[in-house]
């Protein structure tokens, strides 16, 4: 396993462990926070893991508790339902990009490491970063750094990119940030590639509509009483999270019913939760984490 679960004693306690209760470990990765949650459960409990990312399949172990699903967590209801389970206790989720995958130049998920513009959770996948920056249109781009990335300055970037690629083909996370630079300035540089590069990944790889789809249908699996904790790692993720737990959609306004009554499946637990200094020292991914615990009605 590489990977360090973050926030991993604020999970197991937010997720109300039952000794024999089926949980759902919606990003399994290096398999820490899945096998943590295996340690509490009993002969009985059962625990199923989604990881769409090839390298995870690695770093799985032979338990018959555990059920390692290699998809996308979108497909979190098909996939409970090919394995005959209908409600699960808890589900866990952990949405940043592991160290592995940032540390491994080849994905192009780093500013730091060069190789070439993949950024693709899923080797299936067709469409990647490459693609995107060479054939999208300025105008697309420019939304994408904007909604994704949050710069004020998305349609100079895009702008520069279009005039780059009609030169030369961008390949490489290395031409990629040189591209940029003269738009950076040098004290902000780490920090908003790191922005432009984390709205390019999240196009890619369609993230937040996933993380929709699984907030979605995890009100929907999650038995009675059952707790559902999501650790973000920005702003777009951790506002989808906060909006469905306080009003069950996405949208300004809450479903009604026949009656005027709002239908909202979960209710939160407690405060956001964020790591400590300790923690932050021992594992420096876990800084910008922040867990948000809800319980089904």
């Amino acid at each position: 396993m590489y990977h360090k679960p973050v926030l991993l004693e604020a999970c197991l306690e937010g997720l109300a462990l039952k000794e024999s209760g089926t949980y759902v470990d919606a990003t399994f990765g290096g398999g820490g926070h899945t096998k943590a949650i295996l340690d509490v459960l009993g002969d009985k409990g059962k625990v199923i893991a989604f990881d769409q990312d090839a390298d995870a399949v690695e770093n799985t172990w032979d338990d018959d508790r555990l059920i390692f699903v290699h998809q996308n967590f979108k497909y979190l209801r098909r996939f409970l339902r090919f394995h005959n389970i209908e409600k699960v206790d808890g589900i866990l989720a952990d949405l940043g990009v592991s160290s592995h995958q940032l540390d491994t130049g080849e994905r192009g998920f780093s500013t730091r490491f060069d190789g070439p513009l993949d950024m693709r959770m899923s080797d299936t996948d067709l469409v990647t970063a490459q693609e995107i920056i060479n054939t999208f249109s300025e105008e697309s781009l420019a939304t994408i750094f904007y909604r994704y990335g949050e710069l004020s300055n998305s349609r100079k970037i895009a702008a520069r990119i279009v005039v780059e690629r009609k030169k030369k083909a961008i390949t490489t996370t290395a031409e990629f940030t040189e591209i940029l630079k003269p738009l950076v300035p040098l004290k902000v540089q780490n920090k908003i590639l790191a922005q432009i590069f984390q709205a390019l990944r999240i196009e890619v790889n369609q993230e937040l509509k996933a993380l929709e789809a699984l907030l979605e249908q995890s009100a929907e699996v999650l038995d009675e009483n059952g707790r559902l904790c999501m650790i973000s790692y920005h702003s777009l993720e951790d506002r989808l999270v906060k909006r469905f737990f306080q009003h069950g959609c996405f949208d300004n306004e809450p479903e009604k019913d026949e009656f005027g009554r709002t239908q909202i499946p979960l209710k939160k637990v407690g405060r956001m939760i964020l790591p400590t200094e300790k923690e932050i020292k021992k594992n420096k991914r876990a800084r910008s984490a922040k867990l948000r615990i809800a319980e089904k009605r």
